[in-house]
Order: structure tokens, then sequence, then C-alpha cells
């Protein structure tokens, strides 16, 4: 009887591994890089550069479907480690200690850094000082109290602006008073256009590319420009002073898969890092990673099209 149930079982554990391997067969030819579906978990902050380059993807490669899930750079991060995202996109590459995480699960991410964004600060419109310093910024992240700044306002106690201001401020908590956080940009936008002397930490994108809900909004807010701290000049979050690296907010942003094979998410990182890619980055007011080339006619003679 024993020997019959080992046989049993035997013939069960085969059929089984047998059907998984049928399966993930399947599933592997459901997706390639160009067809098939996946779900990319973004930061919130560049949500709207990453639609733009998902519309254009989709409209190319039909058989393509990509379902982008936004949420704060905290959770996009625990989502990769944890193996619940396999593609991301993040305003920041991987840490040694996350990279070695990777390492042990023997998983070896494809980093792709796709272009240069910018943290802008905002105020109210009725703000006439549109001009603010990198330093007093940091020193109401350090609890020093400024007239020139009522509150400070992030996205989310998690996002990748709030991280990116508390390293620079050398900060391990944001202060209890005078800094607020919503849900979203649109939100942090929406409540500095209502609030005079607000402060807004939002991601240049948001006010580029606003959504037709959010025109007449942007209208009543001032984009700031900043001096860094080691310059007395000050500049915008615009393509130009990105491009010369002059902006003191700027970072570079990163799609990153963990597929671990060749998927949609290869094929949807070559994409956004390829020509097409680079010139949905340089029309959304952010700059490329590298500069799209441009293709000259060069005549001999001039043509006179009147006669």
């Amino acid at each position: 009887m024993l020997k019959y149930s080992r046989v049993f079982g035997l013939i069960v554990f085969v059929f089984l591994f047998v059907t998984c391997n049928q399966k993930s067969k399947n599933e592997s030819e459901k997706e390639t890089i160009l067809k098939g579906s996946i779900a990319i978990t973004v930061d919130e902050t560049v949500k709207p550069i990453v639609d733009d380059q998902v519309a254009v993807f989709e409209g190319t490669y039909y058989d393509a479907k990509i379902a982008v899930k936004p949420k704060s750079e905290a959770e996009v991060i625990n989502d990769l480690l944890n193996q619940k995202a396999k593609v991301v996109v993040v305003t920041r590459d991987l840490t040694t200690e996350e990279k070695n995480r990777f390492e042990k699960s023997k998983i070896n991410p494809r980093v792709t850094p796709f272009a240069t964004d910018a943290i802008a600060l905002i105020s109210n419109k009725s703000n006439n000082d549109t001009l603010i310093a990198l330093k007093t910024v940091i020193d109401f992240m350090q609890g020093k109290a400024d007239p020139k700044i009522k509150g400070l306002v992030f996205d989310n106690p998690n996002s990748s602006t709030v991280r990116y201001m508390k390293e620079l401020a050398k900060v391990k908590n944001i202060p209890a008073t005078g800094v607020f956080s919503f849900k979203t940009n649109d939100e942090v936008i929406k409540f500095v256009a209502e609030n005079n002397g607000m402060i807004g930490v939002v991601g240049v994108n948001w006010l580029s590319q606003p959504s037709p809900n959010m025109v007449d909004i942007i209208k009543k807010i001032n984009i700031l420009s900043v001096k860094g701290l080691t310059d007395d000049k000050y500049y915008d979050p615009s393509q130009t002073d990105l491009t010369l690296g002059k902006y003191p907010l700027a970072r570079d942003l990163y799609i990153i898969n963990c597929q671990g094979y060749s998927g949609l998410g290869m094929g949807f990182a070559s994409f956004i890092a390829g020509d097409i890619g680079q010139r949905i980055v340089l029309k959304s007011g952010l700059m490329p990673i590298r500069t799209p080339g441009r293709k000259l006619k060069i005549r001999s003679q001039i043509i006179n099209d009147k006669e």
C-alpha cells in the first residue's frame, strides 16, 4: 500500500511540474519586448512624463499594454525589493544596500537613466518675490523659522521630494510644525494657489504638462527661481538651466527592470532611452539624457518657389 502511495505521489508531482512549466512557457510566449501586458509602478512626482511615454509606446506597438501605478517613492522601492513590482520608474539609482539585497536573491536589475528632472518651488501669485535661496528652505527644514516662509507643502511624507530635501538639509525627520503634506502634486499646487506665504515642493513636470483641470489653477502660482548653496545667481527649473547644470534642485530619472527575461519591460526601457522616447522627454520640458539627433538637408543652391 505504501508503495502505491509513493507511486501516486510521484505521478502527481510530475503532473504539477509539467503543468507549471507549460504555464510559464505559455506566459513567456504571450509577452515579448513589443507585445503583452505589464504593470509599471511609478514615482507619483514624475507620472506625467511616464504617461506620455506609455501613450506613444502603445500607439506604436498595438499589442503592448502598460498599466501605470503611481505611488510614493518609499512604496515603489519597497514593492521592487519585495518583488511585488518588476518594472519601476524612480528619481534615484539603487543604493549599495539595495543592490546587495538583489544580488543575494540572484536578481540583476537593469537600471536605465532616461531624463533629468527638476524639483520646483512654487508660491502664491500674490507673492511678488519670485526669488528664493535654497539655504532659506534648508534652514526651514532644520526647524529654523523664516519670515519669508509660512510653511512648506509636500505631496506625501514618503515621497521622493521629501527624501531629497531631507538629504539636502541633513535631517532625519521633517519639522513637526510648518510642514504640510497631501497625497498628490496637484493637491499641493491647489493648496499653494489658495494660500499666500506657502512654498510648494513639486515635480516640475506637473507644471509644464498640467492636466486640463489644472491649467487655470497653475496660472495662480509662481514658479520660483532658486539660488544654490555655492552660487550667487538664481536659476529656473528650465531645460536651459538643467542642460547647463545650473539649477540646484535637479535629479535624474531611472527605469529599473527586474523581470529577468526579455519582456515588455526591456522593450519599454529601450523605447524611453531611444530616439523617440528622448524626443518625448525633450517636448515635456525635462532634459533628455541623450539629445535626439537632427537630420539636415544641405542644398547647393537656393530654389525660388515663386515665379
